[in-house]
């Protein structure tokens, strides 16, 4: 099988806020598993439908940037959520996420 990605994907952990875009309720935190420039996969503990558009923040530690905190403030759109077979409350679901813009904010003016 061939890979199909147009975009390089990086394995990283990082922290995710997610607000939807549709309503204006408690933002929902999660953690990437992987990132591109032109994709996320995270999870959390909510369960989204794909063609969900929503925004969310991710914060690059200095340890990965070699310098200041960085922040992403993305736009996005589901096209994918993987549930487990048995619906829990506490169980997060995968979510992967088409990046339709970004902006990159260093240092402490991203925080949300």
């Amino acid at each position: 099988m061939t890979e199909r990605r147009l975009a390089r994907r990086y394995d990283l952990a990082l922290p995710v806020v997610v607000h939807l875009a549709v309503n204006k309720e408690a933002p929902h935190n999660g953690q990437t598993r992987d990132i591109s420039t032109r994709g996320v996969y995270f999870t959390l503990q909510k369960d989204l439908i794909p063609g969900t558009e929503l925004d969310f923040t991710l914060t690059l530690p200095a340890e990965i940037t070699q310098g200041t905190e960085v922040f992403v403030r993305a736009h996005g759109r589901v096209v994918r959520v993987d549930k487990d077979k048995e619906p829990d409350a506490t169980t997060n679901v995968g979510v992967a996420a088409v990046i339709e813009r970004y902006d990159i904010i260093r240092g402490e003016s991203g925080r949300v």
